[in-house]
């Protein structure tokens, strides 16, 4: 089958920052929000599932495990494949592997097989709905970015609002089985005609007009080369994620220590993410102006505030208060990275390098929600967990800012240069 519609279809100045790529957004909007399904669904069904097979909570907890493996490792592959295809194919696949897994999971005969399919399906196919399509959004827009990436970015947020109650009620009337069942018919038949929708490539002259126009080698932004800024970003990547994990993962906890309740703790949680997609249209914005590595710096600086206030403040309100400005700080850091990949990489490498960054962020979130919990365990308090976070997100503003000091050594290296 041909899902490609010939480039010389579209008119090379209509297309980037034009109509058909805001038509191209919307798509990927929802279908990162449909398949962000992937992500929320083994939350809400935890209970069920370890009611059901009668298993300990950390047990119950290895299909979310499984998941936030399978979605990093997802996004590498499937990007990579972007990047020599297009994202249709690569979305039809990954469609074929989200609505298989559900449909498996329901006969999952124990918790173990169930985890292999969250990982190995599940997750895997919901990663195609975050890095491959921020990735390939960002072809498509040269004026408007920033914005159009954090728009893109922010699907995965409107999952999470959209999702668990939908899942909670049907797994409330028909079982966490029948209730995979229907979101995996339902991912099938939604997300095939939308992926379809993204067929359509970037003429060749197009493409290759704005990645010149657009595109700085980090030999001539940073005088380092490909592969050195690649690890930084990835380390970059952990360190940011291991600060974020700990108010987003341990927040409900914690409020059950202050004696506040889970459910309060909830409430805080939904909060914060809420305030999480304002921040990162927002920092759409802020990146068109002042570019994707200072719109870093900035989230970083004000992430790491925040962790600081949780720190000397910790009544209800003000932890709400605290909660919200977190959500806000943090929203736009992820998305940062793709703008700053698509800024000091070769376009057609987008997809591949972009999904190696995310796979560090998600084992920054899966290292830092166990090293809190493990640093809450040994010194019996969270102030300590909430120090550890600052530390890593320092790791994260140092490298920063030895970016912008190179990159402000190399633009004096380059007007000083003989011409």
């Amino acid at each position: 089958m041909n899902t490609s519609v010939p480039p010389s279809t579209l008119h090379p100045l209509t297309v980037i920052d034009g109509p058909p790529a805001w038509k191209r957004l919307v798509v990927a909007v929802l279908l990162s929000m449909v398949g962000g399904v992937g992500m929320w669904s083994v939350v809400v069904a935890l209970p069920a599932v370890q009611a059901e097979f009668g298993v300990a909570r950390a047990e119950a907890s290895l299909p979310f495990t499984l998941t936030m493996v399978g979605f990093g490792l997802g996004g590498v592959a499937i990007g990579r494949m972007a990047d020599r295809m297009g994202i249709t194919i690569p979305s039809l696949l990954a469609t074929a592997a989200l609505a298989s897994g559900y449909l498996l999971s329901a006969l999952a005969p124990n918790i173990t097989v169930l985890a292999v399919i969250y990982g190995a399906l599940i997750g895997f196919g919901a990663s195609a709905g975050f890095g491959p399509l921020v990735a390939d959004i960002s072809h498509w827009f040269a004026r408007r970015r920033g914005l159009a990436i954090a728009i893109c970015a922010s699907g995965n947020y409107l999952a999470g609002t959209f999702w668990p109650p939908i899942v909670e009620r049907a797994i409330d009337a028909y079982g966490w089985r029948a209730a995979h069942v229907g979101v995996g018919l339902f991912c099938a038949v939604a997300m095939v005609p939308l992926a379809l929708l993204l067929r359509r490539r970037l003429p060749t002259t197009t493409a290759d007009g704005a990645a010149a126009a657009s595109f700085v080698p980090p030999e001539r932004a940073f005088g380092i080369t490909p592969g050195t800024l690649q690890a930084l970003l990835v380390v970059a990547g952990v360190g940011c994620c291991v600060a974020m994990s700990m108010p987003q993962v341990h927040i409900v906890a914690y409020c059950g220590d202050l004696g506040y309740g889970v459910a309060r703790g909830a409430e805080m949680l939904a909060l914060m993410l809420a305030c999480g997609i304002i921040s990162r249209i927002g920092s759409g914005f802020i990146a068109d102006r002042i570019g994707g590595l200072r719109t870093l710096l900035l989230g970083s600086v004000l992430q790491g505030l925040a962790l600081l206030l949780y720190l000397f403040f910790d009544g209800l309100t003000s932890l709400y208060v605290i909660s919200a400005l977190f959500g806000l700080f943090q929203g736009g850091i992820v998305p940062s990275y793709a703008i700053i990949i698509r800024d000091f990489f070769s376009p057609r490498e987008a997809g591949g390098r972009l999904g190696l960054v995310v796979l560090a962020t998600v084992f920054g979130m899966a290292l830092g929600g166990w090293l809190s919990g493990k640093i809450f365990d040994l010194a019996g308090s969270y102030q300590a967990a909430f120090l550890n976070g600052l530390g890593f997100n320092l790791l994260n503003v140092a490298i920063i800012v030895f970016l912008m000091v190179r990159s402000a050594g190399q633009r004096r290296h380059l007007v000083g240069a003989p011409a």
